[in-house]
């Protein structure tokens, strides 16, 4: 049985982030779908919370973590991977800012912008769940495209600027996390400024398998969408 065991959801970038990890930094894992385990007594039982990826480790002092970020520090901890997370605060501390941008500030703007398109459920509270007409819906989810430009120049210019990676030479988890969830705006066809493909094309070739083997998981899903979607446009003309 391997040290770790991930449970995943195949489609979703946040779980895209753990597995790439995971392969990237060459742990002994066992990964597991979760399709159909979640919201079970069972998968409550040790992640209430309902979410996935979900880390089930002997170390944990409840045997079990969630969240794509909180995993990646707790094993390059544990590890002493500082190769993907330094040691040094300064450095660390834009690891953790670049990490914690992306979950406050960015990924909900992506996620009002993609999961329309991609039928995942949206957010309670949001236009999207609400008695808005079709319209309204289809303007927020514009306007959260349109709102992405600002938080992705703060990558291009201030995490990144004249580097490579967030992390510098290497890919940080930072970076992991980062171009991981850049993988969903290919749903609807983002038009990436030229510093953000060449960045995520420097992410697959540095990481090699470790990215690109996952990552076909969730590209093979926005194709998939993406083709019902042509499919349902041309049945209508």
């Amino acid at each position: 049985m391997a040290a770790n065991t991930l449970s995943i959801l195949k489609p979703s970038v946040n779980n895209l982030t753990a597995r790439i990890f995971v392969r990237a930094a060459g742990l002994d894992f066992d990964e597991v779908d979760g399709w159909g385990e979640k919201t079970t007594p069972d998968f409550l039982a040790k992640d209430p919370a309902d979410l996935t990826p979900l880390l089930e480790e002997a170390g944990l002092p409840k045997g079990s973590l969630w969240e794509s970020c909180a995993i990646m520090q707790y094993l390059c901890n544990k590890h002493g991977l500082t190769q993907f997370y330094p040691e040094d605060p300064a450095e660390r501390a834009m690891v953790d800012s670049a990490m914690f941008y992306l979950i406050g500030t960015v990924y909900p703007l992506l996620a009002r912008a993609t999961y329309p398109t991609l039928g995942f459920p949206q957010y309670a509270g949001e236009v999207g769940t609400s008695e808005a007409d079709d319209g309204l819906k289809a303007k927020a989810q514009q306007d959260a495209e349109a709102a992405l430009a600002g938080p992705m120049d703060v990558y291009g210019t201030f995490f990144i600027g004249d580097k490579q990676f967030i992390g510098g030479d290497a890919p940080a988890i930072a970076d992991i996390r980062f171009a991981a969830s850049l993988e969903f705006l290919r749903a609807i066809d983002y038009d990436f400024p030229a510093w953000a493909t060449e960045y995520l094309e420097r992410m697959e070739s540095t990481l090699g398998d470790a990215y690109t083997e996952p990552a076909a998981d969730v590209r093979g899903y926005i194709d998939y969408v993406k083709s019902q979607h042509a499919e349902a446009v041309s049945a209508e003309t």
